[in-house]
């Protein structure tokens, strides 16, 4: 039986990977972050948390002995970091946490790992906020394009991908990057675009608000469903050697667009619930990201969701949700 670390296994991706690792027969552990608030811990793991509840650690990104600790205690065949403060937004008002929690928490556990365990295999996870505005000319972003961040958690992040790079190459490590295009979910907070917009406009259906305020309209993203996302972390690190990805579907929509899905699926029209407040637009704005997936489908990556039936799951959970109410 192969054992697998997750760091941030409480999250959207942390959960669903969790679940995925488990059918295949994994000995899943996995690093949480303390807070005050422990009944919302492990909300997201709530189907499995009976299995693995025995192997769950405290341990922080920035303390590099509570990662040293947990790598002794589980001994593991696989490393999935999926631990950050991924909020980009948040990232403006906190640079200092993001850059600790994202760059120097990457190289804390690149360390231990060199000195614990350096034949384990370990999955980053890299963003797409790396690549800022920088784009191909056929308006993709690749692995080769130039990377130009616009925000400190871009920054983090790049920071974050060299250093698995620099590791991999200088130390012969099984070290692997995948570059993740936003990716969604009932899990996925509520904080970020598309799963606000879907609460807010269910809300709207129920007669629960009248207003859903948000920032650029315009602006594109490469949307997928984070369970299509995390089967991509594991065929990345079934690879007989380490290497970079980029995670994404090809596909773009603007928030307008997801606007207008999510409120037509609901009867209603965006247009009569939707403002802009300046206030949710970013210091510098990030326009378009569009990834090509074509490297990671050369492994055999295949989806199963598109944008439309990942907002119908979303729209039909917040539903549910509301109806009960």
């Amino acid at each position: 039986m192969r054992t697998a670390l997750i760091t941030g296994i409480n999250g959207q991706d942390g959960s669903y990977l969790t679940e995925l690792l488990l059918k295949k027969g994994y000995n899943v552990h996995g690093i949480l972050k303390r807070n005050s608030v422990a009944e919302n811990q492990t909300a997201r793991l709530d189907d499995v948390y009976h299995i693995i509840k025995d192997n769950l650690y405290y341990a922080d990104m920035t303390d590099m002995a509570s990662l040293v600790r947990v790598l002794q205690e589980v001994e593991p065949d696989e490393i999935y970091n999926l631990a950050a403060q991924s909020h980009v937004r948040i990232s403006f008002d906190q640079p200092i946490y993001t850059t600790q929690a994202v760059a120097v928490g990457t190289m804390n556990l690149l360390e231990a790992i060199r000195l614990i365990c350096p034949q384990v295999k370990m999955y980053q996870a890299s963003s797409s906020e790396m690549f800022g505005n920088s784009m191909d000319d056929d308006g993709y972003q690749r692995e080769t394009t130039p990377m130009n961040p616009t925000s400190p958690y871009g920054c983090a992040k790049v920071f974050g991908y060299n250093l698995i790079r620099n590791y991999r190459n200088s130390y012969g490590l099984f070290l692997s990057n995948g570059i993740l295009f936003n990716h969604e979910s009932p899990r996925r907070g509520t904080n970020f675009v598309t799963n606000k917009v879907v609460k807010e406009a269910v809300k709207i259906k129920y007669g629960l608000t009248d207003k859903l305020m948000l920032g650029n309209l315009n602006a594109t993203r490469d949307w997928g469903h984070a369970k299509d996302y995390v089967k991509a972390m594991y065929l990345i690190l079934q690879q007989d050697s380490s290497n970079d990805f980029v995670c994404a579907t090809g596909i773009s929509h603007s928030v307008k667009e997801l606007c207008e899905y999510t409120f037509t699926s609901l009867g209603l029209e965006y247009q009569d619930y939707v403002g802009v407040d300046e206030k949710y637009y970013r210091p510098e704005e990030l326009d378009n990201l569009k990834g090509d997936p074509s490297k990671l489908r050369s492994i055999g990556f295949e989806y199963t969701y598109t944008f439309e039936t990942m907002l119908d799951e979303m729209i039909n959970y917040w539903i549910d949700f509301y109806s009960k109410k």
